[in-house]
């Protein structure tokens, strides 16, 4: 079987609960843990590679334990999320899920998936996936799998490029979209879907799950 990530970075939010991310946290070689969320791997028996941040949030007995290979980062300008995919680039990963960055406070939420944005060149692959759906960052035109009947919501986080749709109930033609709003609650109509952006278009789409 082939994982389709060699690098998983768990977050301090909801840990997942559904099949798929489970299964993905069992079956990728590699986990990095923000400090906050090693207490929840630990209560599932899965154990990070490497643990991120400033440590404010691991209890101690934790921090004795996974004493070899805790790293410390104290930039107090990043948050523990964006620590820890600079590890997993600077370790040389390709192909990047995160997981746990999603829910208990909106703020996170918020800013953890706009970050997707910014960290997209950084791979040839990351993405973000919640009990809910897969968000997935775009720089350009792309081909995307789906599933008849599939809700998909495309966010503009730079709302001077255009975009196009194709494979969409609801088409998109050459369009700004200048409020989040205006992409969302979409319908794939058959196994792929095709989003066409322009050279300053800069958009993330989350693919919902569900049946």
């Amino acid at each position: 079987m082939t994982v389709p990530y060699d690098c998983i970075i768990v977050a301090n939010g909801s840990f997942p609960t559904t099949a798929r991310p489970l299964e993905l946290l069992h079956q990728t070689p590699i986990i990095i843990a923000c400090d906050g969320a090693v207490q929840a791997l630990y209560n599932r028996g899965l154990t990070p590679t490497a643990i991120i941040g400033d440590m404010d949030s691991i209890p101690l007995s934790l921090r004795e334990l996974y004493a070899d290979r805790i790293h410390i980062v104290e930039n107090q300008e990043i948050n523990d999320l964006t620590k820890s995919v600079f590890y997993a680039h600077e370790a040389g990963y390709k192909h990047i899920l995160i997981l746990g960055a999603t829910g208990l406070r909106e703020d996170h939420t918020l800013g953890n998936i706009s970050l997707l944005l910014e960290h997209a060149p950084l791979f040839d692959r990351i993405e973000m996936l919640s009990d809910y759906g897969l968000f997935i960052p775009l720089t350009k035109t792309a081909t995307l799998t789906s599933r008849p009947g599939q809700q998909i919501s495309i966010f503009s986080m730079y709302p001077c490029g255009e975009i196009s749709t194709e494979g969409l109930r609801w088409p998109i033609h050459n369009r700004k979209l200048t409020a989040w709003w205006q992409g969302t609650l979409n319908e794939a109509l058959s196994d792929t879907f095709t989003i066409t952006l322009t050279e300053t278009a800069r958009i993330i789409v989350f693919c919902a799950s569900g049946k």
